[in-house]
């Protein structure tokens, strides 16, 4: 497979932002992802957790069946997933599953990332598929649309509480 620019790389990566401005945009965690074969995207995903109350709904979860679908075949060979947070144990097997051929992510996720930090499912040997993974990409980027949703939860949390508070008092 043909080496990506890091122009193609970031390319690809800002379609994978603007699935998870879709998912901001219905107040769910920013996180998107999308999946490409020979220059196209395939599958698309953005994060659905909240709005189906499905555990499954992860934008990566979304964008391999979506591009299962386009493909009419589980194997995604050939592939590569651009997803704007460090994937789960569920969507790494998934992507371990699918054959997909290199993952590409923005930053690290310290509590529940299976690409480096707290196990690596897609490299490990183990298993009888391995991804090449690619860490850091558009990061800063990523972490900030990521801490800046948090943020917001939180200051609408806070005002929630303290208008309960007034209406009580």
């Amino acid at each position: 497979m043909k080496e990506l620019s890091k122009e193609e790389i970031n390319f690809w990566m800002q379609a994978a932002i603007e699935e998870a401005r879709k998912a901001e945009d219905i107040r769910e965690v920013p996180i998107g992802a999308v999946v490409v074969k020979d220059g196209e995207i395939i599958g698309r995903g953005h994060n659905l957790r909240e709005t189906s109350q499905n555990a499954t709904t992860h934008a990566e979860m979304i964008a391999i069946q979506e591009a299962n679908r386009t493909l009419g075949n589980w194997r995604l060979e050939g592939c590569q997933l651009f997803v704007t947070l460090e994937p789960c144990v569920m969507c790494g097997g998934a992507i371990v599953l699918s054959r997909i051929e290199s993952v590409y992510y923005g930053p690290a996720d310290p509590k529940g990332g299976a690409a480096e930090s707290l196990m690596n499912v897609l490299q490990d040997d183990r298993l009888n598929h391995h991804c090449e993974v690619h860490r850091g990409v558009m990061e800063e980027e990523c972490r900030d649309m990521l801490s800046s949703f948090f943020r917001r939860l939180r200051a609408e949390k806070k005002q929630q509480k303290q208008q309960k508070k007034e209406q009580q008092g």
